[in-house]
């Protein structure tokens, strides 16, 4: 299987999904619904049993790129369709593929109308996630890091709340608004480099002026997407409008693109006004870590509250990526990958009780844990995780950056590790009010534990958070290669620059 365009497979099987449900037809939309579900279900799963081969297939001592694909496709431009995997990349290309199987499970029974378009929406986010993982080619990558949003846009504004129309356009032009110079940055670097090869770019040296102002470009770009501090409003919005699988690939993968976008472009092609920059990075990060968690102990809305964390959450991240060091490095991804299994299993846990009661208000609920052992169980799992219990995923990636900042900035670390006590704070206090108490509500008799549909969804998610706090090595192993490679090159230009 060594020879099979395994990653191409892996990208554009979800549009064969997508051909196969958009011919779909039959009187009954009962029907067409569920043949659109059980489409969607097993194109999901095929790819993310393909995406495990990439994995079985990838070699971990090997820094580069690997199961490279390139072929034309603008050649008067050297502009080609290039795409592979590398240590860091690869986990995100497993979790992008893992959510899209976990998004379609969890959304079985809560979505009824326009079924057969609700799955297209995410099976052409499968492609568009797993694309922008494995881009090699800088045009290519914005194509795919811009497309994203057009689907999403659509199960906001199509299947979300009340006020979905707002929070879709301001999803929308946020984060468009900050590519828009994201492209800038892209036409300079063809023009100085001639090339759109990713590969190449990452070890072209750009003079000193243009990296700062390439910097602040791609930074306006990824630091939207992250959300950083002061970036971050339109991210509430989005959450508590979305519908519960658009929070989680929200959260999950998107969410993420920013980091992704720094550790592909920012840090390996402009490492001296990365270096520079980092202060800025670190004080954005912690006014993030600590304001928007004392902002989420003040919410009535559950979405909201999560929301607010996650933002708190992608501060630690961002600290971790400028440490430059191997273990801030190491731990930002992680806590990159945690936070998507976390954050998405939590929006997932909020649409399981609001899919039967229908309300978001956290004093609506109280004493659930006697009536639904099993999702109290569940909720109180990634409750844990979310605020750093060890054991678990959100502990290995909240340590590492801690210990990897340390080095190079005790206060820093300081404030980072005051995140994981407000987080403690704002989660159990959720956790308490919601399964916790006396059961009084007349309708919180008589309701009903997780199906089997969402106990599914859930296992992996519990199972690979509990995988990734008790053996970390067989996630940060992978990519040590290549992250000691990145290091490596910064070390060598910054010390270049130095001289």
């Amino acid at each position: 299987m060594s020879d099979w365009p395994l990653i191409s497979l892996v990208i554009f099987l979800p549009l064969v999904g997508v051909a196969f449900i958009l011919a779909i037809r039959a009187d009954d939309q009962a029907v067409v619904a569920q043949n659109a579900k059980a489409v969607a279900l097993w194109t999901a799963a095929i790819t993310f049993f393909l995406s495990l081969l990439i994995w079985v297939q990838f070699d971990p001592t090997d820094a580069g790129f690997q199961l490279v694909e390139k072929a034309p496709w603008l050649p008067g431009f050297d502009i080609n369709y290039h795409v592979g995997v590398d240590g860091i990349s690869l986990w995100f290309v497993l979790l992008s593929t893992l959510l899209t199987v976990v998004v379609v499970l969890g959304s079985w029974h809560s979505v009824t109308s326009r079924v057969k378009e609700y799955m297209i929406a995410f099976l052409v986010m499968n492609t568009l996630m797993v694309g922008v993982f494995t881009a090699l080619d800088v045009v290519l990558f914005y194509l795919f890091f811009e497309g994203i949003l057009i689907p999403m846009f659509l199960i906001i504004g199509i299947w979300g709340g009340a006020n979905r129309i707002y929070a879709a356009f301001k999803f929308f032009l946020y984060t468009l608004a900050g590519s828009v110079l994201f492209l800038v940055a892209i036409i300079y670097m063809y023009i100085f480099a001639g090339t759109t090869d990713l590969p190449t770019l990452m070890r072209t040296e750009f003079p000193p002026t243009a990296q700062y102002w390439l910097f602040l470009a791609l930074f306006a770009s990824f630091a939207i997407k992250v959300p950083m501090w002061p970036f971050h409003t339109w991210l509430p919005d989005a959450h508590v409008e979305a519908p519960t699988a658009g929070s989680v690939l929200l959260a999950g993968i998107l969410l993420k693109l920013g980091g992704y976008g720094f550790l592909r472009f920012s840090l390996p092609m402009l490492p001296e006004a990365s270096a520079d920059f980092a202060p800025f990075i670190y004080a954005l990060s912690v006014v993030a870590i600590i304001y928007t968690s004392f902002v989420a102990l003040m919410q009535e809305d559950m979405k909201k509250l999560i929301a607010y964390s996650s933002v708190a959450h992608m501060g630690i991240v961002t600290i971790g990526l400028f440490t430059f060091n191997p273990q801030g490095l190491q731990g930002g991804i992680i806590q990159m990958l945690s936070h998507g299994l976390v954050s998405g299993a939590l929006f997932m846990c909020v649409g399981v009780i609001y899919d039967r009661i229908h309300s978001r208000e956290i004093k609506r609920y109280g004493g659930l844990a006697e009536r639904m052992p099993a999702y109290a169980f569940t909720f109180m799992l990634f409750t844990m995780a979310s605020v750093g219990l060890p054991g678990t995923s959100g502990f290995v990636g909240e340590i590492l950056v801690i210990v990897g900042v340390f080095q190079i900035n005790q206060w820093v670390a300081l404030f980072a590790a005051t995140g994981m006590i407000l987080g403690a704070c704002y989660m159990l206090w959720l956790y308490r009010r919601v399964l916790f108490g006396a059961l009084v509500r007349e309708d919180l008799l008589s309701i009903k534990d997780m199906r089997g549909t969402e106990i599914a969804a859930f296992a992996p998610l519990v199972a690979l958070t509990l995988l990734m706090g008790v053996y970390p090595s067989l996630f940060l192993d992978p990519m040590a290669a290549s992250v000691n490679d990145l290091l490596a090159h910064l070390e060598a230009t910054t010390t270049l620059a130095a001289d």
